[in-house]
C-alpha cells in the first residue's frame, strides 16, 4: 500500500515546520526565543486558518447543514 499525502497531513507538517524554524531561529541569531517562537506562532496559526476556512472539510456548503448523529 502507497500512502500519498492529503492536504490536511501537509497543515500539519507546515504547523511543525514553523515551530521548529521558530526555534532554530531564536538559537541561532541574535533575536530572542521567546520572540522567534512569538512570530512562529503566529505562522502556524495562519496555517490553521488557512486549513479550516480557506480549504475546510467539507466538499460544499451543504454539507454543513446536515445533523450530527449522537456518539455511542
Amino acid at each position: 500500500m502507497v500512502y500519498t499525502w492529503q492536504y490536511y497531513d501537509l497543515v500539519l507538517a507546515g504547523i511543525l515546520a514553523s515551530m521548529v524554524l521558530g526555534v532554530g531561529v531564536g538559537y541561532l541569531t541574535t533575536i530572542s526565543l521567546t520572540l522567534s517562537v512569538i512570530g512562529a506562532g503566529f505562522v502556524a496559526v495562519a496555517i490553521i486558518g488557512h486549513g479550516l476556512f480557506v480549504n475546510g472539510p467539507v466538499d460544499e456548503p451543504g454539507d454543513l447543514t446536515g445533523e450530527v448523529e449522537a456518539l455511542n
